[in-house]
C-alpha cells in the first residue's frame, strides 16, 4: 500500500479492478451467449474458440490490433518519454512502435500463401524445421508472452497503487482474474468483441483528455499557453542532449537511442508474439494486410496524442500545488500521466486515467491470454502430449492454460515487482533477450531458402551477443557496478538491442545465402488442412455465406477466392510496398531531417503538432469504432432479428443450420 495520499480511496481501485473487472465478463458472456444463439458461430467449437472460425473481417481485426497492441506501456510509458525528451518522445514511441505491425502485414499476407490452416507460427517453424527448431524459437515465443504479460501487470498495478493506494500484490491477481473468465467461455472472438468495446472507451477518454488540456483547462487550456509553460520549464531543467534543452524540438539525442531500442523490441515483441499471429489467422485471407495497415496506422495515435498530452503537461505543471513531485522511480514506473491527469481534473481526472488503463490492460491480457493458451494447447499439447487428441480434449485444454496463464501472468508481475524491475526497465530490455529471433522467424515463413541451422544459431548467437553487449555496456560505463539502475540506461540498452538483433539476423541471413535450402511449402500448407477443412465446409462455405449475403452479394464470389495464390501473391505486393513506403516515411522521412535541423518550435509549430495528433485520433477513431460496424452490419441484422423472432415469438428466433448442413460434433 501506498504511504503517502492518493487521490482516490483504496475502494476505488477495487472497484475498477473488481467491479469494472466482472462488468466486462458479464457483458462479454453475454455477448458470447448472444453469438451461440442467433449465428452460426459456437465457441464450443476448437476452431472458433482458437481462430474464430477463420473468418473475422478487416475492422474488428484492426480494432483487435489496437486493442493487443495497447499495452500499459502504451500509456504510461510513452507520457513518461514525453516528460524527459519533450515532444521527440511521442513521435519516437508512436512511430517505432507502429511500423512493426505494418510490416506484419507482409508476414500475415505469407502466411495465409504459405500455412492458412496453421494454429500457430510454431506450428509452421515445427513443420517445416522440426523439433530442435520449434523449441529453441518455442522458448522465444513464451519469453516474449511472459515479458509482455508481465509488462501488462506491472504497469497496471504500480498505477492503481499509485492513485488508490490499493495493495500491488493483490492488483496483480485480480486484473488477470476477471479477462480469464470471458476468454475461457467465450475464445477469441469473445476476445475480439472485447478488444472492440475497450478501444472504443479508450479513444472517448484519450479525446477528453485532449480537449481538457488544449481547450478547457484553467491550468494550461491552450497549444499557447502549453508552448509558454514548456519554454519556461525548459529556463529551469533543461532536457539534456535536446536542443537549446528544449521540451519543443525534435532534436533530442536520448530521444533517438530511446526511439532505435524502441524499434529493435518491439520488433521481437509484435514478429514473436502469437496475439499478432492469431489475429492473421482469424482474418479473412482476402482482407488480411488491410486490416493489418488499418490497425498499424490506427494505433499510432494513442501513443502520439496521449503523450503530447499527457506527458507534455506534467511537464507544464511541474511546480502547480496539485502537481505530484515526479522521482526518477516514479517517471521509471510510467507515473507522469497519472499525475498530469490528477493535477488538471483532480479525482475525475484519475479516476478516468484508471479506466482507461484498466481496460488497456485487461483488453491486451485477453489477447495473452488467448495466444499462449494457443500455444499450449497446439504446441506442447497436441505436439508432444497427446497427438491424437480429440476436438473435445483440445477444448478443454484450451480453457485450462487460459486459466494457467492467468496465474502465471500474476506470478511473473509480482516477481518483477519484489526485485525492483518496473515497467520502463522491462520495456527497454525486451529486445535484449528477444530481438535475436526476428530475422529468423521472418525468414522461416517467407523464404525458402532460409537455412534451418543458420537460423537457429542466429537466434541463440544472438541471445548471447545481447546479453554480453547488455552487460559489458552496463560494467564499463559504470565502474563495473552492474544492478538494476546501472543497466537500465540508455547506452546499455541500446548496446543488447542492436547486438542482439544484428547478430541474429546477419547469421540467419549469411547462411542462407551461403547454404541455401529448397523448401517447399506445399508441406505447410497441408498443415491441418484435413482438420480445419471439414470444419470450413460446414460453418464457412454455408453458414457463413447466408450472413455475408446479407451484407453485399459481392462477398460471395470473393470467399471463394479467398486462398487464390494469384490474389495472395497480389496481397504480399501490395503489403511490401505500402509497409516500406510507411516505414521510411516515419522513421527516416518525417523525423531525421527536424532532427538534423535542430529546430526549437514556436507557437504556431506546437499548435500545427497538437492539430495533427487530434486528426490523427479522430480518423483512428473512424477506423476502429465505426467501420467495424459498418462491415458487420448484416450481421447485426441477424442478430436484431433474432431477438425481435425470441420477443414476440417465443424462442423462434435461435440460429438453425440449413438442413441439408452436418452439424459439427
Amino acid at each position: 500500500m501506498s504511504s503517502v495520499a492518493t487521490v482516490l480511496p483504496q475502494g476505488a481501485g477495487y472497484g475498477v479492478v473488481v467491479g469494472i473487472g466482472l462488468f466486462f465478463s458479464v457483458f462479454m458472456l453475454g455477448l458470447t451467449a448472444i453469438q451461440a444463439r442467433y449465428t452460426p458461430f459456437s465457441p464450443k467449437n476448437s476452431e472458433e474458440f482458437s481462430s474464430a472460425s477463420r473468418r473475422v473481417k478487416p475492422g474488428l481485426i484492426a480494432s483487435g490490433i489496437v486493442s493487443a497492441w495497447t499495452w500499459a506501456a502504451t500509456l504510461l510509458q510513452s507520457s513518461a518519454v514525453a516528460y524527459k525528451y519533450g515532444i521527440s518522445g511521442p513521435w519516437w514511441y508512436g512511430a517505432g512502435a507502429t511500423i512493426q505491425v505494418l510490416l506484419f502485414a507482409m508476414l500475415a499476407a505469407k502466411l495465409k500463401m504459405n500455412a492458412p490452416y496453421a494454429h500457430t507460427w510454431l506450428e509452421i517453424v515445427g513443420a517445416r524445421w522440426g523439433k530442435t527448431a520449434h523449441l529453441v524459437f518455442m522458448f522465444f515465443g513464451l519469453a516474449t508472452n511472459i515479458i509482455v504479460s508481465s509488462m501488462l501487470i506491472l504497469g497496471g498495478s504500480a498505477t492503481v497503487t499509485d492513485l488508490t493506494g490499493m495493495s500491488t500484490l493483490a492488483a496483480c491477481f485480480l486484473i488477470p482474474l476477471g479477462v480469464a473468465i470471458y476468454v475461457v467461455v467465450g475464445g477469441m472472438r469473445s476476445t475480439l468483441l472485447c478488444d472492440y468495446t475497450h478501444t472504443t472507451v479508450l479513444f472517448a477518454i484519450i479525446l477528453t483528455f485532449v480537449f481538457t488540456v488544449y481547450a478547457t483547462s484553467d491550468k494550461i487550456g491552450s497549444p499557447a499557453r502549453m508552448h509558454q509553460l514548456l519554454t519556461a520549464a525548459a529556463q529551469t531543467h533543461p532536457v539534456s542532449g535536446n536542443a537549446h534543452g528544449s521540451y519543443v524540438t525534435m532534436r533530442s539525442k536520448n530521444g533517438l537511442i530511446f526511439g532505435v531500442i524502441n524499434i529493435i523490441g518491439n520488433f521481437a515483441t509484435v514478429f514473436q508474439d502469437q496475439a499478432y499471429w492469431q489475429r492473421a489467422i482469424a482474418s479473412r485471407p482476402a482482407s488480411t494486410v488491410k486490416a493489418y495497415l488499418l490497425g498499424g496506422l490506427a494505433w499510432f495515435a494513442i501513443p502520439f496524442t496521449l503523450a503530447t498530452t499527457l506527458g507534455l503537461s506534467a511537464v507544464a505543471l511541474t511546480g502547480d500545488p496539485d502537481m505530484k513531485t515526479l522521482s526518477p522511480a516514479d517517471v521509471s514506473a510510467g507515473l507522469p500521466a497519472a499525475a498530469a491527469a490528477a493535477a488538471l481534473l483532480g479525482k475525475s481526472g484519475a479516476a478516468a486515467l484508471l479506466v482507461l488503463l484498466f481496460l488497456a490492460v485487461t483488453s491486451a491480457t485477453s489477447a495473452e491470454l488467448i495466444a499462449v493458451s494457443s500455444l499450449l494447447t497446439y504446441d506442447v499439447y497436441k505436439r508432444y502430449i497427446n497427438p491424437k487428441a480429440t476436438e473435445e480434449q483440445i477444448l478443454n485444454v484450451g480453457h485450462m492454460m487460459v486459466a494457467v496463464y492467468a496465474l502465471v501472468m500474476a506470478l511473473a508481475g509480482l516477481i518483477f515487482y519484489y526485485i525492483g524491475v518496473s515497467m520502463g526497465w522491462l520495456y527497454t530490455f525486451m529486445g535484449v533477450i528477444l530481438g535475436s529471433g526476428v530475422a529468423p522467424i521472418a525468414l522461416c515463413i517467407t523464404w525458402s531458402k532460409a537455412n534451418k541451422w543458420g537460423c537457429i544459431g542466429g537466434s541463440l548467437a544472438g541471445f548471447a551477443a545481447g546479453i554480453v553487449a547488455w552487460l559489458v555496456t552496463t560494467s564499463t560505463l559504470n565502474g563495473g557496478v552492474i544492478n538494476v539502475t546501472t543497466s537500465g540506461g540508455d547506452y546499455p540498452m541500446l548496446a543488447g538491442n542492436l547486438a542482439s538483433i544484428g547478430v541474429g539476423a546477419i547469421v540467419a541471413v549469411a547462411s542462407s545465402f551461403i547454404w541455401p535450402e529448397d523448401f517447399d511449402f506445399e508441406l505447410t500448407r497441408a498443415l491441418n488442412r484435413t482438420d480445419v477443412e471439414p470444419h470450413a465446409k460446414e460453418m464457412q462455405d454455408e453458414k457463413i455465406q447466408k450472413i455475408d449475403a446479407d451484407v453485399t452479394p459481392a462477398e460471395e464470389e470473393e470467399d471463394k477466392d479467398d486462398l487464390d495464390p494469384v490474389a495472395l501473391r497480389k496481397a504480399f505486393r501490395f503489403a511490401s510496398w505500402a509497409s516500406l513506403a510507411l516505414l521510411l516515411i516515419m522513421i527516416i522521412i518525417i523525423p531525421l531531417p527536424l532532427f538534423f535541423a535542430s529546430t526549437v518550435y514556436g507557437e504556431g509549430g506546437l499548435t500545427a503538432w497538437v492539430v495533427i495528433g487530434i486528426i490523427w485520433t479522430f480518423l483512428s477513431a473512424f477506423t476502429v469504432v465505426l467501420y467495424p460496424l459498418w462491415e458487420s452490419r448484416g450481421a447485426l441484422m441477424m442478430i436484431g432479428r433474432g431477438i425481435v423472432k425470441d420477443v414476440f415469438a417465443k424462442g423462434g428466433g435461435k440460429y438453425v443450420a440449413p438442413d441439408h448442413e452436418a452439424h459439427p460434433a
